[in-house]
């Protein structure tokens, strides 16, 4: 793997940590960041319009409060997409990928984190404007100055990704990815970061099955209560033993802020899933067997 910094299993994802979602306070917050440093879960994702572009400076100011030590975790952000909201007066959504704005985000991701770098800088999504010429310039002052270690991309296609390997080494790739959205298995996501060994991240592990009442998850239902039984394991934790079974190597961006499912998730690494029951899931996905 690229990557000049180790990142836990299993990520957890923060969208919902504030007031897009839970609303915690900073002592929750903080409580939160310890409990999952004691399961393991050290690497924590996050992204500037995450709670409007408020939740970065929640997240800093309860890791200050929990007196973690900085080198005890892992901070990946993600910048340019910019939204229409009370902070920023934008008329339409978009997205800025100049040299300019990248840096000058980082530097308020960093500021907000309460922290003098980030791990990773992922770009949040493509844009059919973006020059590979001042991404590159942007990430490659950004590594000098020590302000960020590892750059990669999210929501990106193989062939995005190779225009931007013009400038750039991308060191990870973090899609969608779960059982009710297996697209990146068969686009080339997946099969890219093989090829390239970039860091392989999921986000929204678990899809749509608590979510969606309908044929596809009443389906996978139906299979995960029979290996529920046979493996003594809930059902998110087959969700992720599912992804882990993929040969990509795939990091899940958990955005749960339940402690037990934070426990759960991090146990879901020792499920051996066999391959008969991996492709049993799947066909339930498909609603057929595969070809």
């Amino acid at each position: 793997m690229k990557n000049n910094t180790s990142y836990s299993k299993i990520i957890a994802g923060t969208m919902t940590w504030g007031n897009w979602g839970k609303k915690l306070s900073v002592g929750e917050g903080a409580k939160l960041i310890g409990h999952c440093l004691d399961q393991g879960i050290t690497t924590f994702d996050h992204a500037d319009i995450y709670g409007s572009y408020n939740n970065e400076l929640f997240f800093g100011n309860a890791f200050i409060s929990s007196n973690i030590s900085r080198d005890k975790i892992q901070l990946i952000s993600k910048c340019g997409i910019q939204m229409v909201c009370e902070e920023r007066k934008n008329r339409v959504k978009h997205y800025n990928y100049s040299k300019d704005y990248i840096i000058w985000s980082v530097e308020q991701s960093l500021k907000n984190l309460k922290t003098d770098y980030l791990d990773m800088l992922l770009l949040h999504r493509p844009s059919p404007l973006m020059r590979p010429e001042e991404i590159g310039e942007a990430v490659q002052q950004l590594k000098k100055e020590g302000k960020i270690l590892d750059f990669g991309v999210s929501n990106f296609t193989p062939s995005q990704i190779s225009l931007l390997e013009t400038t750039v080494e991308v060191q990870s790739n973090q899609l969608e990815f779960s059982l009710t959205a297996t697209e990146a298995m068969n686009n080339g996501g997946w099969d890219d970061c093989i090829v390239h060994k970039r860091m392989a991240m999921a986000w929204s592990p678990l899809g749509s099955y608590y979510r969606d009442k309908n044929k596809r998850t009443k389906r996978i239902k139906k299979v995960l209560k029979q290996l529920k039984k046979k493996y003594q394991v809930n059902a998110s934790q087959l969700l992720l033993a599912w992804i882990f079974t993929h040969p990509a190597g795939i990091y899940p961006v958990v955005g749960t802020t339940n402690p037990k499912r934070l426990t759960d998730a991090m146990n879901a690494m020792n499920i051996d899933l066999e391959k008969e029951d991996w492709f049993l899931l799947l066909a339930a996905s498909m609603g057929e067997d595969v070809p």
